[in-house]
């Protein structure tokens, strides 16, 4: 696997880099139309998903956002959001269709009920999204936990709520590891993916995944990243990544009995893709294999490239929210200061540790993270093709090189795993199961 590396100038230098050598640098002086008001995010970026039930709607129904979308335009809402007026507008729908499935599960419709508490947390996670930065968005996030495991308890193969021990965590961190665990019945040790999520993309959505890899006997952890979600990891700590991964393989190595623990895969997906690499990195013994979906390891963190990404590819206020999910709260001007030297996976050495096999993946068009950080994890200071590494880049595919990258993901973890099912087989019957289709 692999395409050709595009021959870019000083692609390894450790610095900034200008504006007209990213591979997208006519795009960074282009404001999307997205970011003029929330009708034109609905019209021109978010009605196709939420009408087909995927990212960022999982679980959702457009027949649910309509209404509240159409109460948003009405009054005007644009950028700077105040959030908790945008938050709020979702909760009467939420809360509906919240009190609809309680009324559904005692009149013993599961079914019913399970669609209906999930179809509710979809409104939650869009209240909240891209991140819990007010009083109102963070009742969402607490809100929408509580329905979606509701539902997720009534699937046919339950997805639950644990939480796992975390030994090696500092006196200011959290002793637990909130997460989301499905484990198909099988009488042999069974794989595990680790799914880790992204910036705006938590535990109670990412699990979209779970139930499609399950019917392939595929064990699966949801977990948020630091400074996402309930991550007990320091945001502004660079190494408590790394603790967590430690107490993480510690548990599964000793607390989950149905899963083979030297059969475990890790897929970051965006953001979460700088920490699978990292993983990739730091534990490599005790990973089959890690996949880098989307992820930045370097120039994310470039002055140029945070001083541009507000108005590009992403729904809100990228660099704004990349400054509060790595613990610098408002300041952004001290994150773009101070984010390179502290978490950058090149200048750290992490990237010249030896690795467990690893995949990294993304469109060449993204405007989230730069491309030249994958050429960046690809590739060594002498332009070499690192150890056990493998990449693809999409061509013509904005951030992640979706809905191409995800086959391909699929397939690399096919072959790592040599799983019964062909590969034709495996990657159709999880890529159906992920958009969400209403019924009730």
């Amino acid at each position: 696997m692999g395409d050709c590396i595009p021959d870019i100038n000083d692609v390894s230098a450790a610095g900034d880099r200008d504006i007209e050598t990213y591979h997208i640098s006519s795009a960074l002086h282009a404001r999307a139309a997205h970011h003029e008001s929330f009708q034109q995010l609905w019209e021109t970026k978010w009605k196709g998903p939420c009408a087909m039930g995927v990212y960022p709607f999982m679980f959702g129904s457009i027949t649910d956002f309509q209404p509240v979308v159409d109460s948003i335009i009405a009054k005007g809402l644009k950028e700077p959001y105040n959030w908790d007026e945008y938050a709020s507008m979702f909760f009467p729908q939420a809360f509906k269709l919240a009190f609809t499935a309680l009324q559904a599960e005692q009149n013993g419709e599961k079914e019913k009920a399970c669609e209906l508490y999930l179809r509710s947390s979809a409104l939650y996670r869009i209240a909240r999204f891209p991140a819990p930065r007010s009083p109102k968005q963070h009742e969402a996030w607490n809100l929408g936990k509580q329905v979606f495991y509701k539902g997720a308890s009534l699937l046919p193969i339950p997805i639950l709520p644990i939480f796992i021990p975390h030994p090696n965590h500092l006196p200011s961190e959290p002793p637990l590891i909130p997460a989301s665990l499905l484990l198909p019945p099988s009488p042999h040790p069974l794989p595990l993916l680790i799914i880790l999520t992204g910036l705006d993309g938590y535990r109670t959505e990412l699990s979209v995944w779970q139930t499609p890899l399950s019917r392939f006997s595929i064990a699966t952890l949801v977990l948020e990243i630091p400074g996402t979600g309930d991550s007990p990891s320091l945001p502004s700590d660079p190494l408590s990544p790394d603790r967590l991964m430690s107490s993480l393989f510690s548990y599964i190595s000793t607390a989950l009995p149905t899963v083979n623990s030297s059969n475990v895969i890790i897929w970051g997906f965006s953001t979460g893709g700088y920490y699978s690499l990292r993983a990739a990195h730091t534990h490599p013994s005790h990973l089959l294999g890690s996949v880098s979906l989307g992820g930045g390891c370097h120039h994310m963190f470039d002055e140029t490239w945070l001083r541009n990404v507000n108005h590009l590819e992403y729904a809100f206020d990228l660099a704004h929210t990349l400054a509060h999910k790595f613990g610098y709260g408002d300041h952004l001007d001290q994150f773009i200061k101070e984010g390179k030297s502290k978490f950058s996976l090149l200048d750290s050495g992490i990237l010249d540790q030896e690795s467990c096999k690893t995949l990294v993946v993304n469109g060449d068009l993204d405007e989230i993270f730069p491309v030249e950080d994958l050429y960046l994890a690809v590739k060594d200071k002498n332009g070499n093709v690192r150890k056990n590494t493998e990449f693809k880049v999409v061509e013509g595919r904005k951030h992640m090189g979706e809905p191409e990258s995800f086959g391909v993901i699929l397939e690399w973890i096919h072959g790592l795993w040599g799983l019964e099912a062909g590969v034709d087989e495996f990657k159709k019957g999880v890529l159906e199961g992920l958009p969400f289709k209403p019924k009730y």
